[in-house]
């Protein structure tokens, strides 16, 4: 099993700005992030996220200025899953979308890389739904 992080990254040609606003709006996951969010709605202060295997709660940090757009899934009661999340200008006036995903306790080599797999592929369709 790999020890620590993988941070996978994808650059759009579309601002910082804007790449930040369409990510931070969970309302979005199913246009970006197929592979792990089917739909998405809101329950009280959490979004419930439906996915392959069952409903998630998922909820970003607070709106900031800096493109930070750290999120928690809760997969089931008492686990939460902490996923780092940045956009950052670049210097072509494109963004830079990073996220990094950890190995999650009990997660065999296999699944992991099939996580990583699956997020390259959202990646890859969020930089079609930024680009359009």
């Amino acid at each position: 099993m790999k020890a620590g992080g993988e941070t996978l990254s994808v650059s759009v040609a579309c601002t910082r700005e804007k790449a930040y606003a369409f990510l931070s709006n969970p309302e979005n996951l199913p246009q970006w992030a197929p592979a792990f969010c089917q739909s998405v709605r809101k329950s009280g202060v959490d979004w419930i996220v439906a996915t392959s295997q069952g409903d998630m709660k998922f909820r970003f940090v607070e709106s900031n200025p800096f493109g930070v757009l750290d999120h928690y899934i809760r997969p089931s009661p008492g686990v939460e899953i902490y996923v780092p999340m940045r956009v950052v200008a670049n210097p072509t006036g494109g963004s830079d979308v990073m996220l990094t995903l950890f190995c999650q306790s009990g997660m065999s080599e296999e699944q992991f890389q099939n996580d990583i797999a699956m997020v390259q592929r959202d990646l890859k369709t969020l930089k079609c739904a930024l680009e359009k």
